[in-house]
């Protein structure tokens, strides 16, 4: 039987082979290329690498872990920073919250990334890692003076003067007025050379963008969950407004919280909270995304992680901060760089992801 192959077909057909030659012989050039390659963050003089390192789950036993933090994980996540550092990805993003007490953790996650940015500087003096960490809006804290005290604790668990980026974690209940001056009053000490916000909606975002402005202030960035499968940020009008304002977009759990990865199947759902998000019955829904996320990988010699993490970076204004736990993972992260999908692939992606109900979201965004 005779099979016509018709004009455009083969045109597909002969672009994705060139983009997959193309992978494979220039992959090293390409990683030294994007390492090199900064995006400034928002309207602010801050610059970081297009993709970051989040480290939520750093001395976390509450949420990742399996509930246990031992002596091989701390050795798992200080290879996944050094990696990451070998790759040229130099941002990473905490919380005073994360791994702490309060959250029931282990070892808190600022001190982990500060230990190990000290033992890296002891043998690269020259390194420069962009560190973005939070303020816990609690109950209990009030006014601005409280987001000081928070930042100073936070530079003492981190053994740094000073960082790149402070954010508030999340909308406080009552004094938000407060926090915003608190993180002026940050900036002008001298404490951090960016601010931004987290978990904030359209309506509050504004608001926080127009109270630094008035002390001239960039809101640099606001870090909200965003991925193929969790699009909130498109629909209820956050993305839009960091476009216009010239916010970055933040991404946190930009592969669904290893989701997307495809190591998740109906019969072998996530362990821990994770299992009540991502069900059975959910993951049957998503195989057919994931099949065109290992096909599209194909093409140019990439894996389904890769191709989510470059979906999220072809956005423009958006810098994904997937978690690596380990070595395997920081290098897999690293290989989304230097190479971009095309418009349609980037469509075909959406759609695809559309079929799917959206899992929920943070509470708090709809503040």
């Amino acid at each position: 039987m005779a099979v016509h192959v018709s004009s455009a077909c083969f045109s597909v057909s002969i672009h994705r082979r060139v983009h997959r030659i193309r992978a494979v012989a220039s992959e090293e050039f390409a990683a030294l290329k994007s390492a090199e390659e900064k995006v400034s963050l928002g309207a602010s003089e801050l610059k970081v690498t297009k993709l970051g390192i989040g480290a939520w789950s750093w001395g976390d036993t509450s949420y990742w872990n399996n509930s246990e933090w031992d002596d091989r994980k701390l050795k798992a996540a200080k290879a996944a920073f050094d990696v990451s550092i070998d790759r040229g990805i130099t941002f990473f993003d905490t919380a005073e919250v994360y791994g702490s007490r309060l959250s029931f953790g282990a070892i808190n996650s600022e001190t982990l990334l500060g230990r190990f940015i000290k033992e890296r500087k002891e043998k690269d003096p020259n390194v420069h890692v962009a560190v973005a960490t939070k303020f816990a809006a609690l109950p209990w804290r009030l006014g601005r003076q409280s987001v000081l005290n928070a930042l100073k604790d936070s530079l003492c668990r981190l053994g740094l003067s000073s960082v790149d980026l402070y954010q508030l974690h999340w909308p406080g209940v009552w004094g938000n007025e407060g926090y915003i001056n608190g993180l002026g009053d940050a900036v002008e000490q001298g404490l951090v050379k960016a601010v931004g916000v987290s978990n904030y909606s359209e309506r509050r975002l504004r608001d926080a963008y127009e109270k630094l402005k008035t002390r001239g202030i960039p809101l640099a960035s606001n870090q909200v969950n965003y991925s193929l499968i969790y699009r909130a940020p498109e629909d209820n009008g956050v993305k839009a407004t960091c476009d216009e304002l010239g916010i970055s977009l933040i991404a946190y759990s930009p592969i669904a919280q290893g989701v997307l990865t495809g190591k998740y199947t109906p019969e072998n759902p996530p362990a821990g909270p994770r299992r009540q998000i991502y069900t059975p019955e959910f993951l049957t829904k998503l195989q057919p995304l994931l099949n065109r996320l290992v096909e599209i990988g194909e093409g140019y010699s990439k894996t389904p992680t890769q191709v989510a993490l470059n979906w999220l970076i072809a956005q423009e204004n958006v810098v994904p901060i997937p978690g690596a736990k380990t070595a395997e993972q920081a290098e897999e992260f690293a290989g989304a760089l230097g190479w971009r999908l095309t418009v349609d692939e980037i469509n075909e992606l959406r759609y695809l992801a559309s079929q799917i109900r959206p899992v929920v979201g943070f509470p708090v965004e709809k503040l």
